[in-house]
């Protein structure tokens, strides 16, 4: 589905990747886990086009995309959920996602609002409702056009951990009932080993190791560096 080639990525002098290389599998759930500062943002930047690679390549579907734009991507299939959600918080949440599902001429808006259980909210307006139903409302946003590949830049983030247990329930339900990938960053390792096929840990802008959850959590190097004795 997606392949990234060597990618390098610089500001300035700071080398936010280092030469990443990385296959994510069609119909995967694909984490991304590692320290702060690791580039794990950045590599989102880089398969939805917001960031200029200073080496390397990126493929979809088997066809180069590093020279393809933004919203080019996006009507490629390429959707993406920001840390920070960006739903439009003065407008009714039922409002919104029916002027992104005409947009994107989808129809099953009413599906996503069932799986995702925001029913109760459609009358609210976005920046009433409490956090993590933002969170779904972004989710539910980003699921609209039935997009190819998702990128969640951590989904979890400001959540409790049964909020956390929800989203990623839901997520896991949505991506397979409609068959995407989705690629995943998200500090919340329990819930990235417990929903996720595939691992990749970056560290210091490199991948540090990448497989099934139950071979990078007992990986030394990833013990040391991220997870700690008590993985």
């Amino acid at each position: 589905m997606l392949r990234i080639d060597e990618v390098t990525v610089k500001y300035h002098s700071l080398i936010a990747l280092d030469g990443v290389s990385m296959d994510i599998e069609l119909g995967a759930i694909h984490g991304i886990i590692g320290p702060n500062g690791a580039g794990k943002s950045t590599l989102m930047d880089v398969v939805c086009g917001g960031k200029k690679l200073a080496a390397g390549e990126v493929s979809f579907e088997d066809k180069a995309i590093t020279k393809l734009s933004v919203r080019t991507r996006r009507r490629l299939g390429i959707s993406r959920c920001f840390q920070r959600t960006s739903i439009f918080p003065e407008l009714e949440v039922g409002e919104q996602l029916e002027l992104a599902a005409s947009r994107f001429a989808d129809h099953g808006l009413d599906e996503i609002i069932e799986a995702l259980g925001i029913s109760s909210l459609l009358d609210e307006v976005a920046n009433t409702i409490a956090y993590g139903d933002q969170r779904r409302v972004d989710l539910a946003l980003a699921l609209l056009g039935r997009p190819r590949l998702l990128l969640l830049d951590e989904p979890a983030a400001g959540l409790s951990v049964a909020e956390t247990h929800a989203v990623f329930t839901h997520l896991t339900d949505l991506v397979r009932d409609r068959g995407i990938t989705a690629v995943v960053v998200e500090h919340d390792v329990d819930a990235v080993f417990s929903f996720c096929d595939t691992v990749t840990v970056l560290d210091l802008g490199r991948v540090l190791a990448s497989g099934a959850p139950s071979e990078v959590r007992t990986n030394p190097a990833v013990i040391k560096a991220y997870l700690g004795t008590a993985a």
